[in-house]
């Protein structure tokens, strides 16, 4: 009996591919086919760019000089606008200055042999009266010593050696630079001797507690140094804040201070002959107290100098005249953005256990962490798109608006400004991603939102709100997922300028791209554990 070998039909249709790209395919088509959805995500721009301009506006300032307000001004007329540094950031540059030209290369050396100081104890001083009730002590950033500047222009470069109330001998420039010298203060018993050499656009700093063994402390390069500058002594001494924290919200008090330094063994070595000093007071009294900057002088005599100051030599940090703000805060409402971007990756996983069309969902892609890396990767793209939408129109518009209404906007380099866009559409996409992993987990949209919510929104606004006190507020944001709003900061905290570093005043305690890590830990965190429940359950 012979057999017939029959040969298998093969069809000549190529199979389909039920790959990751079909994966985010089918996800993408049902995200953007729920009108709800799409309308969420909208809803996000809106709110976000929104409140931005609001708060923008609604900052307008009002000025005049008549009580009956006759004269008054508002909107721009009203704005005052921080002189400007080397590198285009915003800076306060008031001392008083004894002063004269150096042409070429040359230094100045003197010994200080005291720094004394005065401040209020009951805020502003009204004018003409003197330093009367003024209590005695230096703040901890009041500086005397000697300096090398571009000119008397405010903004201008310099380079300077100075002793100050309790950080020792530093050696500053250009305002952002500092640099510690010797940890000592200057006394009668104990003076602090300085010197500042210069060598074309180099300048040098130098410490000696002898006057004969001298030790350099830093040099500093100020490109483009003319070839007649301004070299003298100078003092200085900023406005002191005392803040007190407390649940509900701290309170404040300070005022302006003066520094006077006295030198002598001055010094100056230049190719051309030596003239005479100039005192002048560097800065607008209004940077000032007026009574403050009326005490300020000096005091020539049998070779010693008495210099009397007050302001601050140091970046302005939101601490300049007039209604300044940072950048950032045009970004305002990215948390109310985030709300809807919540509710709205939650429900694209919870609504299909809703209806009962996750076992749909995985017969089609039995491959479960395939399928829960196409969700994410979807709503985390969508999210990132909608966040950096709503940055690159929130923060330019907003800015644009509260400049336009009174508002001095700190300027911010190119740089920074891509980070605060980017950063932000990047929080937008992960903060999607935690709250699809934890609708995942919960699989109920309630639970879902209600959590992301008070793991990253509560806390911010506790923090910026100044509900909570200061220290508290900084370990919020820097051990929840509202860390992540650090990412937005534009500010840059100082050692050498005295300020209020909380998140209430825009510094957060960790640095952007940190603050940015710990949400991601979250959202890995949970991704992880809704992986692992995926595997186990389909409902």
């Amino acid at each position: 009996m012979s057999t017939t070998e029959i040969t298998p039909y093969r069809s000549t249709v190529r199979p389909g591919r039920n790959g990751f790209a079909q994966l985010l395919r089918a996800e993408w088509t049902k995200l953007r086919t729920v009108r709800g959805w799409t309308i969420g995500l909208v809803i996000a721009v809106l709110l976000t760019v929104g409140l931005g301009v609001l708060v923008a506006v609604g900052g307008s300032i009002v000025c005049g000089s008549n009580p009956d307000g006759s004269d008054s001004k508002s909107g721009a007329a009203c704005r005052q606008n921080p002189p400007l540094g080397p590198d285009g950031e915003a800076v306060s540059d008031s001392f008083y200055f004894v002063h004269q030209p150096l042409t070429g290369d040359g230094s100045i050396t003197v010994r200080v042999t005291s720094l004394t100081g005065l401040y209020s104890t009951h805020g502003a001083i009204q004018p003409d009266a003197g330093t009367a009730g003024l209590t005695p002590g230096t703040q901890p950033w009041t500086k005397a010593g000697i300096i090398i500047k571009q000119n008397t222009t405010q903004g201008s470069a310099y380079a300077a050696m100075a002793v100050t109330g309790s950080n020792g001998v530093r050696m500053q420039y250009n305002y952002s630079h500092d640099i510690a010298g010797d940890s000592g203060t200057a006394t009668a018993t104990s003076p602090q001797w300085l010197r500042l050499t210069r060598s074309g656009d180099t300048v040098s700093g130098y410490d000696s507690r002898d006057g004969v063994h001298w030790t350099q402390v830093g040099t500093a390069t100020l490109a483009g140094l003319p070839s007649t500058v301004q070299v003298g002594l100078f003092t200085t001494s900023p406005g002191y804040t005392v803040t007190s924290d407390s649940f509900g919200g701290g309170s404040s008090t300070g005022g302006p201070t003066l520094g006077t330094g006295t030198f002598d063994n001055v010094a100056l070595q230049s190719s051309s002959p030596a003239g005479a000093w100039t005192g002048s007071a560097i800065g607008d009294d209004s940077a000032r107290a007026l009574s403050m900057a009326q005490n300020e002088q000096f005091q020539q005599t049998d070779g010693t100098f008495t210099v009397t100051g007050s302001g601050d030599i140091a970046p302005a940090g939101g601490q300049g005249p007039g209604a300044q703000r940072a950048a950032e805060e045009s970004l305002v409402g990215v948390f109310a953005g985030l709300i809807a971007v919540i509710v709205v990756a939650a429900m694209f996983i919870t609504a299909e256990y809703r209806r009962g069309l996750i076992r749909i969902t995985l017969a089609a892609s039995p491959r479960r962490g395939r399928m829960l890396a196409a969700k994410t990767t979807v709503i985390g793209v969508v999210a990132f798109v909608t966040g950096l939408i709503a940055a690159a129109v929130a923060l330019p518009l907003g800015n644009h608006m509260a400049y336009n209404h009174g508002t001095y906007v700190l300027p911010i380099p190119a740089t920074t400004e891509l980070r605060l866009i980017v950063g932000t559409a990047a929080m937008f996409a992960v903060v999607a991603v935690l709250a699809l992993a934890v609708g995942t987990l919960f699989r109920r949209s309630t639970a879902a939102v209600t959590l992301v919510i008070v793991a990253i929104v509560l806390p911010y606004i506790l923090a910026v709100a100044e509900v909570l006190p200061g220290g508290t507020a900084q370990w919020l944001t820097r051990l929840t997922p509202a860390a992540a709003f650090a990412v937005q900061q534009s500010l840059v905290p100082y050692p050498q300028v005295t300020a209020t570093y909380t998140p209430a005043n825009g510094y957060f305690p960790l640095s952007p791209w940190a603050g940015f890590g710990v949400l991601c830990a979250y959202a890995a965190v949970a991704l992880g554990l809704a992986f692992l429940r995926l595997r186990r359950r389909d409902a």
